[in-house]
């Protein structure tokens, strides 16, 4: 299990993750969502020791990353899959981390053949591959000391239809087996297929998480009134999350019934009131992100 307690992260007066407390549980694939700028990769580089937080803790199944005395044979992790040494062939790089654990060297080919990398390719230079190839290899390295627990930051990004289906396959054979695994991912319709439970991310803090059925199945309500801003400032202050939704209606976490009483207290005239049933993660993940930082932003 990854356990995020209380997580901060400041650069200057920039507040890139905001007292943020989620867990990733194992035999279950957790997705981590929000725009870019979100604080997502900030959060994941923490978790892995390669950033320092400015408060909170984050531990993997008790213990903190820095304390494992073998991490690869606990946290398998694939942030940058372009990070890779571009002037050594893939298997160079899997040798690598294979002696780096101490594992059998029989271990090396065993994870090539796993991810599909044919041994003509796992001879080539790693600057010569594709962006999908070094997402494979990438997932290799991730996957070679057999570990309990998964943090990938976008690994699908650059496969093809094919490569994602077995990307799917991959980790969800992964969580079924006990595993653990965070991903995050801008594929929504991909992690809407594959995960088990949600934590979206807006301006560095937390907009809602729980597990995907719940979610999905209680998407909030969807309201209008004559007074709009009123109306999200009345909601607000009863501490709701909401949102825009870009079509003059408001979207909230609340059910209707709350929505209407806060309505009726507030002395605020409705013209709509309806559950936003039937949302899909797509749906819902714009509405919750909606006036979040811009597309392209750093994470």
């Amino acid at each position: 299990m990854i356990t995020v307690e209380r997580l901060t992260k400041k650069y200057g007066n920039t507040l890139a993750v905001d007292d943020i407390t989620f867990t990733a549980a194992a035999g279950r694939v957790t997705g981590f969502l929000g725009p870019n700028g979100a604080g997502k990769s900030t959060t994941m580089r923490i978790m892995v020791g390669l950033t320092r937080a400015t408060a909170g803790t984050v531990t993997i199944s008790g213990r903190k990353f820095a304390d494992l005395p073998n991490p690869g044979l606990e946290v398998g992790v694939l942030l940058d899959a372009s990070a890779q040494h571009a002037g050594r062939s893939g298997r160079e790089i899997l040798t690598l981390a294979q002696r780096l654990m101490g594992l059998p060297k029989a271990r090396v080919e065993e994870m090539l053949e796993a991810v599909s990398l044919t041994p003509d390719e796992a001879s080539r230079r790693v600057g010569e591959y594709s962006l999908g190839m070094r997402q494979r290899l990438g997932i290799a390295t991730a996957l070679i000391g057999d570990p309990e627990v998964l943090i990938l930051d976008e690994p699908a990004n650059g496969l093809d239809p094919a490569g994602i289906r077995w990307m799917r396959d991959l980790l969800r054979g992964y969580a079924d087996r006990g595993g653990t695994v965070l991903l995050s991912s801008h594929l929504l319709h991909e992690i809407e297929v594959i995960a088990d439970d949600i934590v979206m991310i807006g301006h560095g803090r937390i907009v809602s998480q729980g597990a995907k059925t719940e979610l999905l199945h209680a998407a909030g309500t969807l309201v209008r009134a004559v007074d709009l801003a009123r109306l999200e400032q009345a909601l607000t202050d009863w501490g709701l999350t909401v949102s825009p939704t870009g079509d003059g209606a408001l979207w909230t976490d609340a059910d209707a019934a709350l929505v209407g009483t806060v309505a009726l207290e507030s002395g605020i005239a409705l013209t709509e009131l309806r559950a936003a049933e039937g949302a899909g993660l797509e749906e819902m993940f714009l509405e919750l992100t909606s006036t979040t930082q811009r597309e392209g932003a750093p994470a």
